[in-house]
């Protein structure tokens, strides 16, 4: 059975098709970051907007672990974090108030992703934040904002700082606290939340070596420009659509009750 075949068959019936497939998609999203050791238990949140409207989105039930969610039990809330239907859980408030922010503010976003990794963390703390020293990092050149941490986020008027910071960035580096990283769908926003992840590694593993004594090699300004506009402008496709069929495949290998 396919990817399609497979959301039409699992879809309740009082779920439109095009919600299904995104809820689908949300979920398997939520599998592979728990699948890669991106989650944080119960904390953060991954969201996305709800196919044909510009204020409600799916968001995960406050007290579950990533490896529970599945596309039925996504949560429908407005940007007020009101479920618009009945659950027996509630959305987590703090990604009320990211997330919406940023479909607020970014009529083009799809899908926001929220990790709290060491090596978002680790990154973001650093006054430099993330350099241009490996081919993941070049897609980011120029093309990051950065938010000063301000506590957990759980006051509406945070929101504007939010939508300030990130401008029209495709990711926003929340210092001290993490990452978020914005898409046209769900797979684009994984591939820029993978590419973002192995960047920062890199770049830390790099830095070690440098604090002992090895030197460093960054390439040119002209070079990181021209190899950014090649990620984010020059390819046919939106990022992470390649490979984002063959995670689903690794996932349906796995585990496929995401699909429920």
């Amino acid at each position: 059975m396919d990817t399609l075949e497979a959301n039409i068959t699992n879809r309740p019936a009082h779920i439109g098709a095009e919600e299904w497939r995104v809820r689908v998609d949300l979920a398997a999203c939520y599998r592979l970051i728990a699948h890669f050791g991106w989650d944080d238990l119960v904390l953060t949140h991954n969201s996305a907007r709800v196919p044909g409207t510009t204020d409600q989105m799916l968001i995960n039930p406050s007290g579950l672990m990533f490896d529970e969610i599945t596309a039925s039990n996504l949560l429908k809330v407005d940007m007020d974090g009101q479920l618009i239907e009945p659950s027996e859980y509630e959305p987590i408030n703090a990604g009320v108030v990211i997330h919406g922010a940023i479909y607020l503010g970014r009529p083009d976003v799809e899908c926001v992703i929220h990790t709290h990794t060491e090596a978002d963390i680790a990154v973001g703390a650093l006054e430099e934040g993330l350099l241009p020293l490996s081919q993941w990092a070049m897609r980011f050149y120029n093309r990051l904002g950065y938010h000063d941490y301000e506590g957990v986020s759980l006051e509406m008027d945070e929101r504007e700082r939010l939508q300030h910071d990130i401008a029209d960035h495709p990711v926003l580096v929340l210092r001290n606290h993490g990452l978020l990283a914005t898409g046209r769908n769900v797979a684009e926003a994984f591939s820029l939340t993978y590419h973002f992840e192995r960047s920062a590694a890199a770049q830390l593993k790099i830095q070690a070596a440098v604090a002992a004594g090895a030197r460093m090699v960054v390439p040119s300004p002209d070079t990181c420009e021209r190899q950014a506009a090649q990620f984010s402008g020059n390819m046919p496709r939106l990022q992470g659509q390649r490979e984002w069929p063959a995670l689903l495949r690794m996932l349906d290998r796995l585990d496929p009750s995401y699909r429920r």
